[in-house]
């Protein structure tokens, strides 16, 4: 993993929605993307140091419907947009990362037909179900050709790093054989992998690290149901992916229900994020979440409205309601920013009943202490008394 990744703290944004650009694309340029500008001292001031942005392509509809690699979206900007987004960025010690997705296409992406997989019929294969989602065959020398060269073009304007979404949907050897390693020895790659042997598929793609979805799941899951054996089991098998590489980790992105929506009970936010950045990974907060907004996901047309919203024109426009949530984050990534070990700690279950959990998470000579007490009453964790649905995180030499 490229040695400035150990103390990345992604903000994640999906550009489409946060500079409310409209739903599909239209005739002519509009510079939506300099919006995005007017955030990045919050986005440092929060405590991150990148900013992880979904898809810029221009596309058909969501960003995910590629239709041209090598052009903004005209619905946020253009390449100076983009070029002059980089370099402030940069000016502030803010990496960028971006989402490309290389499983598929728009059906009017423009290609040689041997391009696309095919049905045993000859039909277009398309990607879970989405007719206009067309799959790309990945056999193909110019498929992998083309690949690398849009990650390089981008590596080349300035990109740090790339997160290449329904990566679990390409042969893990693709992706070996596209990332332009040589040229760019300190460009992170990251996948969407989302069920599977996680250790397996980085190993064999080459990528330094995969989205952590089981602890996503396990954060939210075991505090909703007053079973934090399910955590336990969850950062044990966490813990020995360490073996292998640092997973990318997150209670929030844009394609899941919103962290303050998905838990029961709002007491509980602040366990949902001790428990991401008291634990190894390489953590991401999306742009929202540290406000406490609210969304939920819905399988239908429209169901990733609700979690991929518009946001004003200056952080002063926000509503003062979320200024508590926002300081518990910048708290919690203060104490991740002073102890950069944690992104590579053990962790180990010292304590544990449904509704307690003692974490001791462990590295470079020092140690961090995280007690979650869920349960109604007071509780006696590691010699400290812990109120009801309260937490308390104690740090060491």
């Amino acid at each position: 993993m490229s040695p400035w990744a150990d103390h990345a703290i992604w903000w994640q944004v999906y550009p489409l929605g946060f500079a409310g650009a409209d739903k599909t694309a239209g005739a002519g340029v509009v510079h939506r993307l300099s919006r995005l500008e007017n955030w990045l001292d919050y986005a440092i001031e929060l405590g991150c140091s990148g900013l992880l942005l979904g898809p810029v392509f221009a596309s058909e509809t969501h960003g995910y419907d590629t239709v041209d690699y090598f052009r903004i979206d005209p619905r946020l900007g253009d390449d100076a947009d983009f070029d002059r987004l980089v370099t402030k960025a940069h000016e502030r010690g803010l990496r960028i990362a971006l989402d490309g997705v290389f499983n598929h296409v728009a059906r009017s992406f423009d290609a040689p037909s041997e391009w696309f997989r095919r049905r045993d019929d000859g039909s277009l294969d398309t990607f879970e179900g989405h007719e206009h989602l067309v799959a790309l065959d990945h056999s193909q020398p110019a498929v992998a050709q083309y690949v690398k060269d849009v990650l390089s073009h981008w590596l080349g304007r300035g990109v740090d790093a790339w997160r290449l979404d329904v990566a679990y949907a390409v042969p893990p050897e693709f992706w070996r054989a596209v990332l332009p390693r040589a040229e760019y020895p300190e460009a992170w790659f990251f996948g969407e992998v989302i069920h599977g042997d996680y250790a397996g598929y980085v190993a064999e793609s080459g990528l330094d690290s995969v989205t952590q979805y089981e602890l996503w799941k396990a954060i939210w899951s075991s505090l909703n149901d007053g079973n934090f054996f399910e955590l336990d089991y969850a950062l044990g098998r966490h813990d020995a992916l360490l073996d292998t590489f640092v997973p990318q980790t997150f209670v929030g992105n844009h394609d899941v229900t919103r962290i303050a929506t998905q838990l029961k009970d709002e007491r509980h936010l602040g366990h949902a994020l001790a428990i991401l950045f008291a634990v190894a990974g390489v953590p991401s907060v999306y742009y929202g979440d540290e406000q406490a907004f609210r969304g939920l996901k819905e399988d239908r047309a429209g169901g990733d409205d609700a979690i991929r919203p518009e946001f004003p024109d200056t952080p002063a426009e926000l509503s003062p309601l979320g200024l508590p949530t926002y300081e518990l984050h910048q708290r919690l990534i203060g104490v991740r920013r002073r102890n950069a070990w944690l992104t590579r700690a053990r962790t180990k279950v010292e304590q544990l009943t449904d509704e307690t959990i003692v974490l001791r998470s462990t590295g470079g000579g020092s140690e961090l202490v995280l007690l979650l007490n869920i349960s109604d009453a007071a509780q006696q964790l590691h010699e400290v008394e812990v109120p009801a649905h309260s937490w308390r995180l104690l740090t060491g030499p």
